[in-house]
């Protein structure tokens, strides 16, 4: 494993630009102005939307320069990406140009931390495989820190760390996108289904963008890859570390799997029967995957076996990740808001045991929700959709016969409304299939709001 050069005083006096005021800007502001970098943020929404964030940022910022984009880059030593700012944008194209580095926040976490990082990605399961995996190493007492697309920015712990702590980082394929020299000792691609593509244009697009997560990895390096996804089997020739596969179907000379309702590593000869599959508290196949790659980590990380049992058994799941909320009148609220492509829509559907109430709908990706509106057949009784693609939602789900369909307006709406149509026993579910900036700041915003609008709905039942 590497030993990462940290050269802090790169930054002093140099003029940065950073493109987006946001969560991870303002901790790339925080670190830089600590390092004597001279900092100006940029973001095209104007001052009085982003008051709030102003405030929050003002003691590490320079310059502002909001509503537009800097008329001149000239004058900038380096600019640095939030990841909700595409790399296509023109002024990314002009820094080339001018031969101005760009790079993204985690690509400056990289360079500043001491540590090293296990970098997991993949359309699905992301957030819960990376808190998994947080949990067993404070577990087992390892020095590390969760950061990354989880919600705290990597750069926010980079200077705290030394040669010994683990970055575990969620990745999304946009921080992925503005990587340079990054580098994951371990390396873990869950899966691969479509999502992004109004981002990405093709999933050709989007898979590279996930790919580069492996990219410069050495001969010392691990890259964990799906053996049930075709796409991820396809990517496997172009890796310098050394591939350990995982499947959630069938047995593996080498690898993770299940066998005789084990969780087992097979590695260098030898078959670890790790934990019981019945351990794993998260319901759902879905998550019987993420518990396999989080193994596979701790495995690799010379973690007990013990303690991955010992965290299986005791981990709830995450916030808005088919969370339950409350039961009212006998009837089961779960908050998916996390639930943000078709896929993981699909995933949360399928850990219903009840015969469930469906809300969805957001913003539009581009997505085909053909699939999502097969998995509702005989699972989902009704649909209650909002947002942007709740038309589309209701034309896939009306060919496969789903017949009690409601449009609304708001969560409120929707929340009353899919209470008003169950029955006792039932399950109701956010789930949106869909991103949230349609109508909200973040999917952490909207199911905040959906549990808000199930508490007032107990109020008024009590």
């Amino acid at each position: 494993m590497a030993i990462i050069e940290v050269n802090k005083t790169a930054y002093e006096s140099k003029r940065i630009l950073i493109v987006g005021l946001a969560k991870s800007g303002i901790a790339v502001a925080s670190v830089l102005k600590s390092l004597k970098a001279d900092v100006t943020i940029t973001d095209l929404q104007k001052r009085e939307a982003l008051e709030n964030l102003i405030n929050e940022a003002v003691s590490y910022v320079d310059d502002f320069i909001l509503g537009e984009m800097p008329k001149t880059i000239s004058g900038f030593d380096l600019i640095i990406m939030s990841p909700g700012v595409p790399m296509t944008i023109a002024l990314v194209k002009e820094a080339r140009e001018l031969k101005i580095p760009v790079i993204g926040e985690i690509e400056l976490a990289y360079r500043l931390c001491k540590g090293y990082f296990i970098g997991i990605t993949g359309t699905n399961g992301k957030t819960t495989t990376t808190s998994l995996v947080g949990e067993i190493f404070k577990k087992a007492s390892r020095e590390h820190h969760v950061v990354g697309n989880i919600g705290i920015p990597a750069i926010s712990k980079a200077l705290e760390t030394t040669t010994e702590t683990a970055m575990i980082t969620e990745l999304s394929s946009f921080q992925l996108e503005s990587i340079e020299t990054f580098r994951a000792h371990i390396a873990a691609i869950i899966n691969i289904t479509p999502d992004h593509l109004n981002r990405h244009k093709t999933m050709e697009n989007y898979i590279l963008a996930k790919a580069r997560v492996f990219e410069n990895q050495g001969p010392e390096d691990f890259l964990i890859l799906n053996a049930d996804d075709p796409e991820l089997v396809a990517l496997a020739p172009r890796a310098n570390g050394r591939v350990v596969w995982f499947s959630r179907e069938k047995a593996l000379p080498e690898g993770a799997f299940i066998q005789d309702g084990f969780f087992c590593m097979a590695w260098e000869g030898t078959v670890h029967c790790i934990a019981p599959v019945t351990s794993l508290f998260i319901p759902g196949k879905h998550n019987i995957q993420n518990a396999l790659v989080a193994m596979t980590i701790a495995f690799l990380s010379n973690i007990e076996a013990t303690i991955i049992e010992e965290t299986f058994c005791s981990f709830k799941g995450v916030a808005h990740r088919v969370a339950y909320i409350d039961t009212i009148d006998n009837r089961v609220f779960y908050n998916d808001s996390k639930g943000t492509n078709p896929d993981a829509t699909i995933c949360a559907i399928e850990a219903m045991v009840k015969p469930t109430v469906l809300i969805a709908g957001g913003m539009d990706k581009g997505s085909d929700f053909s699939d999502v509106a097969k998995i509702m057949s005989g699972k989902v009784k009704a649909l209650i959709l909002l947002g942007e693609t709740k038309l589309a939602l209701k034309r896939e789900a009306e060919k496969v016969g789903i017949e009690h369909i409601v449009l609304v307006e708001d969560m409120e709406q929707a929340v009353n409304t899919a209470y008003d149509v169950s029955e006792q026993g039932d399950a109701i579910l956010l789930s949106p299939a869909c991103a949230s900036w349609d109508m909200y700041a973040d999917f952490e915003a909207r199911g905040a709001h959906f549990e808000t609008c199930v508490k007032a709905l107990k109020l008024r039942r009590q």
